[in-house]
């Protein structure tokens, strides 16, 4: 079985930045132009140019080919977010059967090393850190599509369009978790409901209910 889970919004305090050659952070955001000033780090998004060679998207992918090497102390990507459902996922599942669904680099494998990015699907974000539909992103892709496991997905509905874009390929059932009165648009998946009465962030309590094996799929 393999669950995805989609990202957050919160990041560890300690995390880490990618840097530009002069040593200065880069925080990734959805519209640098639009972002409050800082004296702390610079803005970019992650395709835009770095200087470095290629994009910013491409520095990251080398820095986590470079094995064994972590100058920046970059988290891998169950350890970047604040809340503790990402940690029990990998701890239940193993962290090569847990992705996580990022609005800022796509589909991404747990252990993926991920710098602090503010760039989010959900509509009521400040908008420099709301990712648009119009907004062009070379997403990344790290599921294998010759998986014939299980695919879960944890999110929300702002999600669900990466998500399908970016399993499309994949030969095994893909299940997604709702918790709406109405079927999700998610072409070619399969529904569970999950019944509860939080609205906000309720893909969390779906996942610590599947943690703890109170959820069939």
């Amino acid at each position: 079985m393999i669950v995805i889970i989609q990202c957050a919004a919160r990041k560890r305090e300690d995390a880490g930045f990618l840097q530009t050659r002069e040593g200065r952070p880069v925080l990734f955001v959805a519209d640098p132009s639009a972002a409050p000033a800082s004296n702390d780090y610079c803005y970019a998004r992650p395709d835009d140019v770095s200087d470095q060679d290629g994009s910013w998207r491409d520095v990251l992918v080398r820095y986590n080919e470079a094995h064994g090497s972590n100058p920046l102390s970059l988290y891998p990507a169950f350890e970047l977010y604040e809340r503790d459902t990402y940690r029990a996922l990998v701890k239940r599942f193993g962290i090569d059967k847990t992705y996580i669904l990022s609005a800022g680099w796509g589909l991404i494998p747990a252990s993926f090393l991920t710098p602090c990015y503010d760039i989010t699907f959900t509509t009521s974000a400040e908008d420099w850190k709301r990712r648009k539909k119009r907004d062009g992103y070379s997403d990344l892709s790290m599921l294998s599509a010759d998986t014939e496991e299980e695919i879960l997905f944890l999110g929300g509905k702002d999600y669900l369009p990466l998500f399908t874009r970016l399993t499309a390929r994949a030969h095994a059932v893909r299940t997604v978790f709702y918790n709406s009165a109405t079927l999700p648009d998610a072409p070619g998946c399969r529904f569970v409901r999950f019944s509860t009465r939080t609205r906000t962030n309720w893909h969390y309590e779906c996942a610590d209910a599947l943690v703890r094996g109170e959820l069939t799929s």
